[in-house]
C-alpha cells in the first residue's frame, strides 16, 4: 500500500512551481552578488511563481473535497 496518494495535476503543478521559485531566488542572490540589477526580474519571478505554488495548492485541496481534512 503506498504511503503517498497519486498526484493530481494540481499537485504536480505546484511542485514545478515551487522549484521554479527556488531557481529564481538563487539566480537573484547570484545576480545580485555579481552587481547586476538584473535580479530584480528574478526576484519579481519568484514571488509570482510563489502566488503560483500556493494557489494550486490550495486549488488542490479544495478538489480534495470536504470529507477530507485540509491540516491532516
Amino acid at each position: 500500500m503506498p504511503l503517498l496518494p497519486p498526484p493530481s495535476p494540481a499537485r504536480r503543478l505546484a511542485l514545478y512551481a515551487l522549484v521554479v521559485c527556488v531557481l529564481s531566488v538563487a539566480a537573484a542572490v547570484v545576480s545580485f552578488v555579481q552587481g547586476s540589477w538584473l535580479g530584480i526580474v528574478w526576484v519579481l519571478l519568484a514571488g509570482l511563481t510563489s502566488n503560483m505554488t500556493w494557489y494550486y495548492v490550495k486549488r488542490d485541496r479544495a478538489a480534495a473535497g470536504p470529507g477530507k481534512s485540509v491540516t491532516g
